[in-house]
C-alpha cells in the first residue's frame, strides 16, 4: 500500500470557534516533511480486551475499522527528527517517528470544519485516565455537559479524553488547549468529529503515549 503526500510548513493557528479552542499565540514554522508510505508490519492482534490502571477497554472489532486506520509501521521519508509526532489532518493519519526511515502510523479523528489547526507544538505534558474539563463556549452548544466545566468528569470508559491526553503547547509555553488525546468512540477514527482536538483509539493512545517523552524536544507538526 503506497500513499503519497505533500506536507507544506504552515503556522501554530489556533482557531477560535464556539468549540471553545483558544487562539494560540504567536506562529511557530514547521519544517516542510514529504513522505511516500509502504506498510512494514501491523497490529491488528492488539485490539483485544485491554486492562489497564483498573479499567477494563473492550475489544475493538478492528475488521470494521478500515485498514489504512490501523496501527502499522509504515516507511517514512522526512527531514524531521527521531520522535517527532507528524499529524496528517487530511490523510486521518498520526506518525510517530522511528528514524532510519520508518515511522508508527496511528489513524485518527480530526476537528470537524472551523475547529480545525495546523503549525508546530510540542508535547508538555501528558497524562493517564485524565479529567475532561469542557470549555464552557462547548457547554453553551450542550447544556448538559455545563456540570463538568468546573467539576470535571472522572476517568472512565465513557470519558471523552479516553485513557491517554498529551497536551500541546506553543513556542511560548503557553497552553493551546488542543490535545492528543484517546476515544471511546472508536468508529470517529478516520472522519472530522471532535472540536478540533486529535483522537486515537484508546489502545492506539496508550501505544503513543509509552513512546512520547513530554518536553520541548518533542516536536508536533500538524498539517492540512
Amino acid at each position: 500500500m503506497r500513499i503519497r503526500n505533500a506536507m507544506t510548513a504552515l503556522g501554530l493557528v489556533a482557531m477560535l470557534a464556539s468549540a471553545g479552542y483558544a487562539t494560540a499565540a504567536a506562529a511557530a514554522p514547521a519544517a516542510t516533511a514529504n513522505s511516500a508510505t509502504e506498510t512494514i508490519k501491523t497490529f491488528d492482534g492488539d485490539y483485544g480486551v485491554t486492562t489497564d490502571n483498573g479499567f477494563q477497554l473492550p475489544a475493538i472489532p478492528i475488521q470494521k475499522v478500515k485498514p489504512q486506520f490501523r496501527r502499522q509501521i509504515v516507511e517514512y521519508k522526512t527531514d524531521e527528527a527521531e520522535g517527532t509526532i507528524i499529524v496528517n489532518t487530511r490523510e486521518r493519519h498520526l506518525y510517530y517517528i522511528l528514524g532510519n526511515g520508518e515511522a508508527m502510523r496511528y489513524g485518527i479523528g480530526v476537528g470537524k470544519q472551523g475547529f480545525s489547526w495546523s503549525g508546530t507544538a510540542y508535547v508538555a505534558w501528558k497524562q493517564e485516565w485524565p479529567n475532561w474539563h469542557p470549555p464552557k463556549e462547548m457547554a453553551v452548544r450542550r447544556p448538559e455537559i455545563a456540570k463538568y466545566v468546573d467539576g470535571g468528569m472522572n476517568p472512565g470508559l465513557s470519558n471523552p479524553l479516553g485513557a491517554r491526553a498529551m497536551y500541546l503547547y506553543n513556542e511560548k509555553g503557553q497552553d493551546t488547549l488542543f490535545r492528543l488525546h484517546g476515544t471511546p468512540e472508536w468508529a470517529s477514527i478516520g472522519t472530522a468529529a471532535s472540536s478540533g482536538c486529535i483522537r486515537l483509539i484508546n489502545q492506539d493512545v496508550i501505544d503513543l503515549y509509552s513512546r512520547v517523552l513530554p518536553g520541548r524536544s518533542t516536536k508536533v507538526v500538524v498539517v492540512q
